[in-house]
């Protein structure tokens, strides 16, 4: 009985504390440059995130700006504001997500991506192709 109590009490532990490293993720975050702010929240056992806010949101014929660089031309008219860019990452240690991928509308394409929290407010974001990589320093904004 006391070894099913513990058990129990370890199991229990070990599901909050992965809880508790995805929500620590989670939140709206502010792009270099303040360009955009990224919603970061579960989306099933993954994390995911998409653009919820834009610093210039329109064209110069002041219409919304679409993901124009897409490779897949179907999803080109697609609106910038609201597209998924981050999916699928996993929790890889307290402060580290791995596994997913970021998608780049500048250049429409999607790389390898890590999440790692260095502060509670600041987000580094790892974009990779083989073993090239960029960082950028992401601040939460809520």
């Amino acid at each position: 009985m006391r070894r099913s109590i513990l058990f129990f009490g370890l199991a229990m532990a070990l599901l909050f504390s992965s809880a508790a490293s995805a929500k620590d993720v989670t939140g709206v975050w502010s792009t270099v440059d303040g360009e955009s702010h990224v919603k970061i929240e579960p989306c099933g056992e993954k994390i995911c995130g998409k653009i919820i806010w834009l610093k210039e949101p329109l064209t110069e014929k002041k219409i919304a700006k679409t993901d124009i660089k897409n490779e897949n031309v179907s999803l080109r008219g697609q609106p910038i504001n609201g597209l998924q860019i981050l999916k699928g990452f996993v929790p890889e240690d307290k402060n580290e997500w791995d596994d997913g991928t970021i998608y780049n509308p500048k250049d429409g394409k999607t790389y390898s991506s890590t999440l790692t929290l260095t502060k509670p407010d600041e987000l580094e974001v790892d974009g990779c192709v083989m073993i090239f990589c960029k960082t950028q320093v992401w601040t939460r904004v809520e």
